[in-house]
C-alpha cells in the first residue's frame, strides 16, 4: 500500500497557538487556498480512499482533497492530533519559556504533555492505524490528512529514527509525505514533505 500523508493546511492559529484538539477551529482562506492546490496537483492520482484526523482543519482539508476523485472522506480517529493537555490553546512563544518545554526538546519519546499524552502513544495508534489499514487496502493508494506530529511519528517508525530525533523532521501546511509499505515488509519513501502553497510547489 503506498500512503500519501498531507497536513491540513493552515489556520488563523496556525504557528502561533499550539491548537491541539480544541475545537470549531477552521481553515483559514489561505488553508482553503492550500488544500484546492494539492488537490489539483494530485487530481490524476488513483485514490481508493481517503482518511481524516476528526478535527476540523483536517475535515475541511480532506473534503477538498476528496472531491476530485469523488470520495468522501472516513475519519480514523487514531490519526487524531496529539493530546497536548493542559498545554493545549496557549502561545507557543509562552511555552517555550517553560523549563518543561526543554524536556520535550531534549527528551521528546519520554515527555509526557500536562494530563495530555506522549509522542510514543501517538506513534503507537498512528503505526497501528497504518498497518490496518495496509492490510485493507492490498496494493492500492489511500490518503490520510492529519497533523503534523502524527506524521512526524510515522516517519520516525517507518525510517527506523528513534523518537528523539523527531524534531529533526519539519512537516509543513499541506505537505505531502509518501511512505510506501512493500510487500516483503520494507518500506520505501519515494517523496518526503513537499509542500504545497499558493504559488505552487517548492
Amino acid at each position: 500500500m503506498r500512503a500519501l500523508l498531507v497536513r491540513h493546511g493552515v489556520t488563523s492559529e496556525t504557528g502561533t497557538i499550539l491548537t491541539g484538539r480544541l475545537p470549531g477551529v477552521a481553515l483559514s482562506d489561505r488553508g482553503r487556498m492550500q488544500a484546492r492546490v494539492v488537490a489539483d496537483r494530485i487530481a490524476e492520482a488513483k485514490v481508493a480512499a481517503i482518511y481524516s484526523s476528526p478535527i476540523r482543519r483536517c475535515r475541511e482539508t480532506a473534503r477538498i482533497l476528496g472531491e476530485p476523485h469523488d470520495l468522501t472522506p472516513i475519519t480514523e480517529r487514531r490519526f487524531i492530533e496529539a493530546d497536548y493537555g493542559r498545554w493545549s490553546g496557549r502561545p507557543l512563544k509562552d511555552l517555550a519559556k517553560l523549563k518543561a518545554w526543554q524536556g520535550l526538546m531534549t527528551s521528546p519519546a519520554r515527555f509526557r504533555f500536562p494530563e495530555g499524552e506522549t509522542l510514543t502513544e501517538v506513534q503507537d495508534r498512528a503505526v497501528a492505524a497504518i498497518e490496518e489499514l495496509a492490510t485493507a487496502h492490498g496494493d492500492q493508494q489511500v490518503m490520510v490528512v492529519t497533523h503534523a506530529d502524527v506524521i512526524r511519528t510515522l516517519l520516525c517508525h517507518y525510517l527506523g529514527t528513534p523518537l528523539d530525533l523527531i524534531h529533526r523532521l519539519h512537516v509543513g501546511p499541506t505537505s505531502l509525505t509518501v511512505i510506501e509499505l512493500l510487500p516483503a515488509g520494507g518500506v520505501l519513501v519515494p517523496v518526503v514533505n513537499r509542500a504545497f502553497d499558493g504559488v505552487g510547489l517548492r
